[in-house]
């Protein structure tokens, strides 16, 4: 059972987590178009720094690319110390 709700509960957060910027930008903009009038302003800066607190695709797969690149070089680095006798 633990196992279970274990599982459940990561497929809820992972959910969550992916769905969260999808989310967010409608519900802020669907708040200042209720509103109105200088909530207006307020909500375009909130939209703005929900655009700036998501990532794009372009920066997710830039911020991958530049953490494989890393790993590849701690890898060689890590073969060349072996080849010397010294632990990684």
């Amino acid at each position: 059972m633990p196992r279970k709700r274990l599982i459940s509960l990561a497929v809820l957060v992972g959910s969550a987590l992916m769905l969260q910027g999808c989310l967010v930008g409608p519900v802020v903009g669907a708040g200042a178009a209720v509103v109105g009038g200088t909530v207006k302003a307020t909500g375009a800066v909130l939209g703005a720094g929900v655009d700036a607190v998501t990532t794009s695709d372009e920066e997710t797969r830039l911020k991958r690319e530049r953490e494989q690149r890393d790993y590849e070089r701690e890898q060689r680095r890590c073969e060349q110390r072996r080849a010397h006798g010294r632990d990684c």
